[in-house]
């Protein structure tokens, strides 16, 4: 068969997939896969984000949905590509309530991995393109509303004699694009944001802070960045870009508000919120609530014994905003992830002694190299060669988490040998590194714990310098009144302690609005399962409770970087629009906390 050209071989085995569906011969399926394979469903037939690992776990899925699913009209779309003996091939296709879109990749004949996403709701879908709004009653009209007086009015009503379907807790970057995917599903929502305006979360870090990803790999949706804009995003430009972003998209924002409680109605299937928007409690009435409250939940405070008798100042790194106050002090900087080393070089710019104190290894990439080996499909090449920053999103999508750490573990390969000379500088500073308990490097530390890695941007120079101190491999005592003792019996003089120890799960924010048991009952947000500490367990092979149906029935949680904000957000705003309209959204699979 290998003979034969790949986009026939793609024919042939899409055509034999849409016969066994029709028939429902789940034998006949099954045998079109591969022994050891991959299905990554978007909502599609599971209404849920879901992998199904293996033959048999495929069948069960099937045999669960094909009834109400009805799957038809499977097609491929452009031609089918092979690399190494692997045909790629993207195909669209229906269900009796989407339009969904896939990517499958074949080897000899078979099925390794599938991946269906929903692309649209039928009958429901987004008004673009040919689709969108006039604009723009071509006729006279005495009762005439202008755009400027509708859009008052809606700011005016809802929240008051209007509720929302949907309250969306956090208007940062998470919030604001699911404000937008939601606004352009003609979902009534409300951002609720704790700052003074839209992009604060970012102006308010400190002041030498770029995003370290690049611009490619950052869009939000509907309005990418413009061409000329700057590969890595100051913090400042990135705020205004939000601010901008909500204003232009027509979110219902509400800044200076912070949500004081939650409570879950069973029998009415709604929540009552009760909000402070500046200083007024006011009361909603949602049917669903999200949590956008960033990637992680509250700030993770780590206990300092001693800390009592300390005469200096002690900070976590979400209170610290720049290093100008500690100008001609001596600064400990707790934690060698990205916080600590991006904090670490904003003090030495500002005149600071500064000492990292590192408490585990951190893998560290280099930024050019990650560039070169790491963002080849979100660069100007990849758009020069048609790969768009929404295929390439596809394309990071369709890889099942199960089969994401052998290829990154090859591409750590590659980037220790490019820059080993590097790692020998660091290394010989008392640095200590590491590329991950099973050496897949920066993005499994991402997906698993969130913690415990670096893009290099300029602090590596700064250590190999001897610029900036390295405390490691001892671990802490206690503090004294002027400093931190070791339990090697060394003592480091500071005047200031920075701890970049991190964030909780985002459930502990659950906990404080909503109650504790709810909290313990959803679980914890975020990794994947793999028995690395800190990556709640069981393997699910998805993130743990994001973006879909959690065990709290209409609580939500939404978050990532921009990369995963932008993608996964019209997939969290699809299923609260099937539920508003009524749809039926049978849930194949079980919450995250189960297990």
């Amino acid at each position: 068969m290998l003979e034969i050209a790949p986009s026939k071989q793609a024919t042939t085995w899409l055509a034999a997939f849409a016969r066994g569906l029709e028939a429902r011969d789940l034998a006949a399926v099954s045998k079109l896969f591969a022994d050891a394979c991959y299905w990554r469903d978007l909502l599609t037939f599971t209404w849920n984000i879901k992998t199904m690992e293996g033959r048999a776990a495929i069948e069960h899925m099937l045999d669960a949905t094909l009834a109400t699913t009805k799957p038809a009209a499977w097609e491929l779309t452009g031609e089918a590509t092979e690399t190494e003996g692997t045909i790629e091939a993207w195909f669209t296709f229906e269900t009796a309530s989407a339009w969904g879109q896939g990517v499958m990749r074949l080897r000899d004949g078979r099925c390794r991995t599938l991946f269906t996403a929903m692309k649209d709701l039928k009958g429901f879908e987004e008004r673009r393109g040919p689709a969108r709004p006039l604009g723009v009653r071509h006729k006279a009209d005495p009762h005439r509303e202008t755009w400027s007086e509708a859009r008052a009015r809606e700011t005016r009503d809802l929240g008051a004699s209007e509720q929302p379907y949907c309250l969306v807790i956090g208007g940062g970057q998470g919030g604001i694009m699911l404000g937008a995917r939601l606004r352009q599903l003609g979902v009534p929502a409300i951002v609720i944001e704790k700052n003074a305006r839209p992009g604060d979360s970012w102006r308010k870090r400190y002041r030498s802070l770029v995003l370290h990803d690049p611009v490619w790999y950052d869009h939000l949706p509907y309005i990418p960045f413009p061409e000329n804009w700057p590969v890595f995003t100051p913090k400042d430009k990135m705020g205004d870009w939000l601010e901008m972003y909500t204003r232009v998209m027509e979110l219902n924002y509400w800044v200076a508000t912070k949500c004081v409680s939650a409570t879950y109605d069973e029998a009415e299937k709604a929540w009552t919120v009760v909000v402070d928007r500046v200083g007024q409690h006011i009361t909603l009435k949602p049917r669903h609530i999200v949590f956008a409250t960033g990637a992680y939940g509250p700030p993770r405070q780590i206990d300092l014994p001693g800390s009592d008798r300390f005469k200096g100042e002690v900070l976590h790194s979400s209170q610290y905003s720049s290093g100008e106050k500690f100008r001609g002090k001596r600064v400990a900087v707790i934690g060698a992830a990205s916080s600590g080393h991006d904090v670490s070089v904003d003090l030495w710019e500002a005149g600071a002694e500064v000492t990292m104190i590192q408490r585990s290894p951190t893998t560290v990439v280099k930024s050019d190299t990650l560039m070169d080996v790491g963002f080849e499909i979100f660069s100007e090449g990849a758009l020069a060669r048609g790969i768009t920053t929404e295929k390439a999103d596809m394309i990071v999508a369709s890889t099942p988490f199960a089969l994401v750490s052998k290829g990154q573990r090859a591409l750590y390969e590659v980037i220790k040998a490019r820059d080993a000379a590097f790692y020998d500088r660091l290394r010989a500073t008392g640095f200590a590194i590491d590329f991950g308990h099973d050496e897949t490097g920066l993005l499994m530390k991402a997906y698993r714990t969130g913690s415990g890695y670096y893009i290099d941007v300029g602090a590596s120079d700064l250590i190999i310098d001897g610029e900036i101190g390295i405390r490691s491999g001892v671990a802490i005592q206690s503090l004294t009144p002027g400093g931190i003792l070791f339990e090697d019996g060394t003592e480091l003089a500071v005047d200031a302690i920075i701890a970049c120890t991190g964030y909780q799960s985002m459930n502990e924010t659950v906990a404080a609005i909503v109650s504790r048991d709810v909290a313990d009952k959803v679980g914890p947000c975020w990794g994947l399962g793999s028995g690395v500490k800190g990556d709640p367990g069981p393997w699910q092979g998805e993130l743990r409770n994001m973006w879909k149906p959690t065990a709290q029935e209409a609580l939500w949680f939404h978050g990532g970087n921009l990369a995963l904000s932008r993608f996964y957000s019209k997939y969290v705003a699809l299923q609260l629009k099937a539920r508003m309209e009524g749809l039926a959204t049978p849930v194949y699979g079980e919450p995250s906390n189960a297990g």
